[in-house]
């Protein structure tokens, strides 16, 4: 009897998701070449077929082809005869005219440095964590500048719950300051200053990164608001007296050891009162759920000495070290992420 053959009735054994994974990073190449070749902006602008779009693209017919035919295999454009079109959401993502275009991520995320690690996995799981050579970026790596410019329109959803979950407590004073941890491309702090017309934002992280964030700043008016705390998160004065201290995308890249040293020194700088808000890939107490948030964790084994992800529980204890008491969790709709927020008491 054939290995493939069971006398057991019911469904059987298939090689399936075995070739669907094996596969699945032609499937991030092949969205990049589509971005790469503005293909998604070629088509919502009115070229639909083969022809069409290779014309508009300035390239041999039979690739355009072969791209088409697999984005919409993989449910980026829908196709109706010989004419493709875009789905509602390559419409909102990929068209680079829009403001949600997320094509800027894959100079981070598809970076060869980025994925290099995952070529050496067998080689780290054995190393216990990443090997010598593998991933190491100096503050003044222009990598960190690519994740800033790419992966801010991803983290438009985010910030909008943020300043509306700490605009309560913002908008009644005269003066509220902010502090952004790891600010990156600025969004968070500057969401916060467009909700909230008196928050003064102090955006911390390393020289050239918070270039990208000022950029941001002044594109959206709240430049005289933001204010640049350049240095490391360890060794730069964070100031005081602030009524919210922001961590985002930040404790993943550490143990909980450092991460509660984090959140002491953002106790010791808030006001009575004041909020801190963690936003992380939280992952349920299986460790298995929700898929993004579990599988996050091998990024953090891959790139970095110890960090990881953590679930609530790991969180709110930490917080709740810390000094902070009343640790919440908040779901996003619109992303794979969640959020901890708690409150410093009276």
């Amino acid at each position: 009897m054939s290995a493939l053959q069971s006398t057991t009735p019911g469904p059987q054994p298939s090689p399936a998701l075995f070739f669907q994974t094996v596969q699945s990073h032609q499937h991030a190449f092949i969205l990049k070449a589509g971005v790469d070749l503005d293909m998604f902006t070629v088509i919502a602008k009115g070229s639909h077929t083969v022809k069409e779009i290779a014309g508009a693209c300035a390239v041999p017919e039979r690739g355009i082809r072969v791209i088409c035919d697999c984005l919409t295999v993989l449910g980026f454009l829908s196709k109706n005869g010989s004419r493709y079109s875009l789905t509602q959401d390559s419409a909102t993502f990929l068209d680079s005219r829009s403001p949600a275009f997320l094509g800027g991520a894959f100079k981070f995320m598809l970076n060869p440095r980025q994925v290099e690690p995952f070529q050496h996995l067998t080689e780290i799981v054995r190393n216990g964590g990443p090997l010598d050579n593998c991933f190491t970026l100096a503050p003044e790596d222009p990598m960190w500048v690519n994740f800033a410019r790419g992966m801010a329109p991803l983290m438009v959803p985010a910030a909008q719950t943020i300043a509306q979950l700490l605009r309560p407590a913002l908008i009644g004073k005269p003066s509220s300051k902010v502090l952004d941890i790891a600010a990156g491309h600025g969004t968070f702090g500057v969401t916060i200053a467009e909700q909230v017309h008196s928050a003064q934002i102090y955006a911390l992280d390393w020289p050239n990164v918070l270039e990208v964030a000022h950029e941001n700043a002044v594109s959206h008016g709240v430049d005289t608001r933001y204010h640049l705390l350049p240095g490391s998160a360890f060794e730069r004065d964070w100031g005081g007296d602030y009524d919210a201290v922001l961590f985002t995308n930040f404790l993943h890249h550490f143990d909980s050891s450092t991460n509660l040293g984090l959140l002491k020194k953002a106790n010791a700088v808030l006001k009575p009162k004041g909020q801190i808000v963690i936003l992380e890939f939280v992952p349920n107490e299986d460790r298995v759920s929700p898929p993004p948030a579990a599988m996050f964790s091998v990024v953090m084994f891959t790139t970095t000495p110890s960090g990881d992800t953590y679930t609530f529980a790991q969180l709110s204890r930490l917080c709740s070290e810390a000094g902070f008491p009343d640790a919440k969790l908040v779901q996003l709709n619109a992303s794979p992420e969640s959020l901890v927020t708690a409150t410093k008491p009276a």
